[in-house]
Protein backbone atom coordinates (compact mmCIF):
# COMPACT_ATOMS: atom_id res chain seq x y z
CA UNK A 1 0.00 0.00 0.00
CA UNK A 2 1.00 3.74 -0.68
CA UNK A 3 0.97 5.84 2.17
CA UNK A 4 -1.73 7.84 1.56
CA UNK A 5 -3.94 3.91 1.76
CA UNK A 6 -2.14 3.40 5.43
CA UNK A 7 -3.27 7.03 6.56
CA UNK A 8 -6.51 6.31 5.16
CA UNK A 9 -7.25 3.59 7.31
CA UNK A 10 -5.33 4.43 10.52
CA UNK A 11 -7.92 7.90 9.40
CA UNK A 12 -10.70 5.34 9.91
CA UNK A 13 -9.91 3.88 12.79
CA UNK A 14 -9.75 7.53 14.16
CA UNK A 15 -13.24 8.97 13.19
CA UNK A 16 -14.76 5.88 15.22
CA UNK A 17 -12.66 5.44 18.22
CA UNK A 18 -14.47 5.46 21.57
CA UNK A 19 -11.76 4.63 23.36
CA UNK A 20 -12.27 7.10 26.01
CA UNK A 21 -14.29 9.78 27.76
CA UNK A 22 -13.06 12.63 25.25
CA UNK A 23 -14.86 10.49 22.22
CA UNK A 24 -18.28 12.09 24.56
CA UNK A 25 -17.88 15.59 24.20
CA UNK A 26 -15.93 16.03 20.88
CA UNK A 27 -17.68 17.95 18.16
CA UNK A 28 -14.73 17.02 15.58
CA UNK A 29 -11.90 14.27 15.30
CA UNK A 30 -8.79 15.92 14.78
CA UNK A 31 -6.79 13.84 12.55
CA UNK A 32 -3.59 15.39 11.61
CA UNK A 33 -2.70 16.99 7.93
CA UNK A 34 -0.24 17.62 5.88
CA UNK A 35 3.07 16.38 3.85
CA UNK A 36 2.68 12.48 4.51
CA UNK A 37 6.57 12.48 2.70
CA UNK A 38 8.00 15.23 5.36
CA UNK A 39 10.85 14.02 6.98
CA UNK A 40 9.82 16.47 10.03
CA UNK A 41 6.58 16.10 12.05
CA UNK A 42 5.01 18.77 14.26
CA UNK A 43 3.02 16.97 17.13
CA UNK A 44 1.37 19.34 19.99
CA UNK A 45 -0.89 18.04 22.46
CA UNK A 46 -4.82 18.00 21.47
CA UNK A 47 -7.11 19.65 20.05
CA UNK A 48 -9.00 23.62 21.17
CA UNK A 49 -11.87 24.21 20.50
CA UNK A 50 -11.44 25.93 17.07
CA UNK A 51 -9.46 22.92 16.20
CA UNK A 52 -12.59 20.88 17.78
CA UNK A 53 -15.05 23.14 15.33
CA UNK A 54 -13.43 22.26 12.09
CA UNK A 55 -11.64 19.20 12.46
CA UNK A 56 -8.16 20.07 11.78
CA UNK A 57 -5.10 20.62 13.73
CA UNK A 58 -3.83 24.32 14.98
CA UNK A 59 -6.56 26.49 13.51
CA UNK A 60 -7.04 29.16 16.27
CA UNK A 61 -5.08 31.78 17.41
CA UNK A 62 -2.00 29.74 18.12
CA UNK A 63 -1.99 27.81 14.91
CA UNK A 64 -2.00 31.23 13.20
CA UNK A 65 1.36 31.66 15.61
CA UNK A 66 2.80 28.75 13.87
CA UNK A 67 1.90 29.29 10.41
CA UNK A 68 3.40 32.57 10.60
CA UNK A 69 6.92 31.13 13.08
CA UNK A 70 6.80 28.49 10.13
CA UNK A 71 6.58 31.35 7.09
CA UNK A 72 8.72 33.85 8.61
CA UNK A 73 11.56 32.37 10.56
CA UNK A 74 11.46 28.41 9.64
CA UNK A 75 10.75 29.97 5.69
CA UNK A 76 8.96 26.62 5.32
CA UNK A 77 5.03 26.77 4.91
CA UNK A 78 3.11 24.56 7.36
CA UNK A 79 1.87 22.17 4.25
CA UNK A 80 5.29 20.95 3.74
CA UNK A 81 5.04 19.16 7.60
CA UNK A 82 2.74 16.51 8.35
CA UNK A 83 0.92 18.20 11.84
CA UNK A 84 -0.93 16.15 14.49
CA UNK A 85 -1.32 15.87 17.96
CA UNK A 86 -0.79 12.97 20.90
CA UNK A 87 -5.07 13.41 21.44
CA UNK A 88 -6.78 13.12 18.70
CA UNK A 89 -10.56 14.56 20.28
CA UNK A 90 -10.69 17.78 22.28
CA UNK A 91 -10.05 17.72 25.91
CA UNK A 92 -13.14 19.56 27.70
CA UNK A 93 -11.62 22.87 28.64
CA UNK A 94 -8.50 22.44 26.68
CA UNK A 95 -7.42 20.57 30.41
CA UNK A 96 -4.35 18.99 29.74
CA UNK A 97 -5.04 15.49 28.37
CA UNK A 98 -4.53 12.75 31.02
CA UNK A 99 -2.24 10.35 31.28
CA UNK A 100 -4.79 7.58 30.38
CA UNK A 101 -6.20 9.64 27.72
CA UNK A 102 -2.88 10.01 26.14
CA UNK A 103 -1.92 5.82 26.13
CA UNK A 104 -5.35 5.09 24.65
CA UNK A 105 -4.83 7.20 21.86
CA UNK A 106 -1.11 6.86 21.15
CA UNK A 107 -1.77 3.87 19.12
CA UNK A 108 -2.96 6.09 16.34
CA UNK A 109 -0.02 8.82 16.97
CA UNK A 110 2.84 5.48 16.67
CA UNK A 111 0.78 4.47 13.64
CA UNK A 112 1.10 7.81 11.93
CA UNK A 113 4.77 7.56 12.77
CA UNK A 114 4.98 4.49 11.48
CA UNK A 115 3.38 5.23 7.87
CA UNK A 116 4.94 8.53 8.07
CA UNK A 117 8.19 7.88 8.93
CA UNK A 118 10.05 11.03 9.85
CA UNK A 119 13.25 11.54 10.56
CA UNK A 120 12.56 14.35 13.06
CA UNK A 121 9.81 15.11 15.66
CA UNK A 122 8.81 18.19 16.99
CA UNK A 123 7.57 18.38 20.08
CA UNK A 124 5.32 21.69 20.53
CA UNK A 125 5.14 21.96 24.45
CA UNK A 126 5.68 20.17 27.09
CA UNK A 127 2.33 17.73 27.13
CA UNK A 128 3.96 16.41 23.82
CA UNK A 129 7.64 15.99 24.96
CA UNK A 130 6.81 13.95 28.44
CA UNK A 131 4.55 11.92 26.30
CA UNK A 132 7.37 11.12 24.08
CA UNK A 133 10.25 11.11 27.22
CA UNK A 134 7.70 9.20 29.64
CA UNK A 135 8.52 11.37 32.31
CA UNK A 136 7.77 14.96 33.37
CA UNK A 137 10.65 17.13 32.53
CA UNK A 138 10.70 21.33 32.13
CA UNK A 139 10.11 22.16 28.10
CA UNK A 140 12.34 25.66 29.25
CA UNK A 141 15.67 23.26 30.25
CA UNK A 142 14.64 20.79 27.14
CA UNK A 143 13.74 23.19 24.03
CA UNK A 144 16.71 23.11 21.64
CA UNK A 145 18.14 19.86 22.53
CA UNK A 146 17.49 16.82 20.74
CA UNK A 147 16.19 13.89 22.14
CA UNK A 148 16.49 10.19 20.27
CA UNK A 149 13.84 8.41 20.68
CA UNK A 150 12.87 4.67 18.94
CA UNK A 151 13.44 3.79 15.47
CA UNK A 152 16.35 6.11 14.49
CA UNK A 153 14.05 9.19 15.36
CA UNK A 154 15.23 12.68 17.16
CA UNK A 155 12.77 14.29 19.12
CA UNK A 156 13.06 18.19 19.01
CA UNK A 157 11.49 19.90 21.82
CA UNK A 158 10.07 23.56 21.31
CA UNK A 159 7.78 25.73 23.01
CA UNK A 160 4.07 25.29 21.95
CA UNK A 161 2.10 27.93 20.67
CA UNK A 162 -0.12 28.85 22.87
CA UNK A 163 2.53 29.36 25.46
CA UNK A 164 3.87 32.05 23.59
CA UNK A 165 0.38 33.93 23.30
CA UNK A 166 0.87 33.88 26.95
CA UNK A 167 4.45 35.00 26.99
CA UNK A 168 3.83 37.67 23.83
CA UNK A 169 7.42 39.22 25.04
CA UNK A 170 9.97 39.47 21.97
CA UNK A 171 13.33 40.60 24.52
CA UNK A 172 16.32 38.44 24.03
CA UNK A 173 15.82 35.49 26.51
CA UNK A 174 11.88 35.21 26.63
CA UNK A 175 10.36 32.08 25.19
CA UNK A 176 9.42 33.59 22.02
CA UNK A 177 13.07 34.67 21.46
CA UNK A 178 13.96 30.95 22.08
CA UNK A 179 11.62 30.21 19.77
CA UNK A 180 12.58 31.71 17.04
CA UNK A 181 16.24 29.89 17.36
CA UNK A 182 14.19 26.48 17.03
CA UNK A 183 11.81 27.44 14.42
CA UNK A 184 15.17 28.68 12.32
CA UNK A 185 16.72 25.46 13.23
CA UNK A 186 13.63 23.32 12.06
CA UNK A 187 14.23 25.19 8.94
CA UNK A 188 17.23 24.55 8.63
CA UNK A 189 17.01 20.70 9.17
CA UNK A 190 13.71 20.46 6.57
CA UNK A 191 16.08 22.38 3.67
CA UNK A 192 19.04 20.01 4.27
CA UNK A 193 16.78 16.74 5.19
CA UNK A 194 14.79 17.31 1.58
CA UNK A 195 18.35 18.62 -0.65
CA UNK A 196 20.28 16.02 0.30
CA UNK A 197 20.65 12.50 -0.49
CA UNK A 198 22.79 10.00 2.25
CA UNK A 199 22.63 12.46 4.70
CA UNK A 200 23.95 11.87 8.02
CA UNK A 201 21.37 12.31 10.64
CA UNK A 202 23.38 12.69 13.26
CA UNK A 203 26.03 15.10 12.01
CA UNK A 204 22.97 17.09 10.90
CA UNK A 205 21.72 16.82 14.77
CA UNK A 206 25.19 17.92 16.14
CA UNK A 207 25.49 20.90 13.54
CA UNK A 208 22.18 21.78 14.37
CA UNK A 209 22.35 22.07 17.96
CA UNK A 210 25.70 23.51 18.14
CA UNK A 211 24.28 26.36 16.26
CA UNK A 212 21.62 26.77 18.43
CA UNK A 213 23.93 26.41 21.33
CA UNK A 214 25.81 29.33 19.62
CA UNK A 215 22.89 31.34 19.21
CA UNK A 216 22.00 31.25 22.90
CA UNK A 217 25.43 31.68 24.06
CA UNK A 218 25.50 35.24 21.92
CA UNK A 219 22.19 36.01 24.59
CA UNK A 220 23.98 35.05 27.46
CA UNK A 221 27.24 36.98 27.19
Amino acid sequence: MIKSENLELINERIKNCNNCSLSLSRTNVVIGEGNENSPIMLIGEGPGANEDLQGRPFVGRAGNLLDKLLKDIAKVPREQFYITNVVKCRPPKNRVPTTDEMEKCSHFLIAQIEVIKPKIIVALGSTALNYFLKQVVPITKHRGRFKEWYGGIYIFPTFHPSYLLRNRSEKEGSPLFYAKIDMQAIGYMYNQLTSKTNLDLKKLIEKTEKGIIAAENRVNK
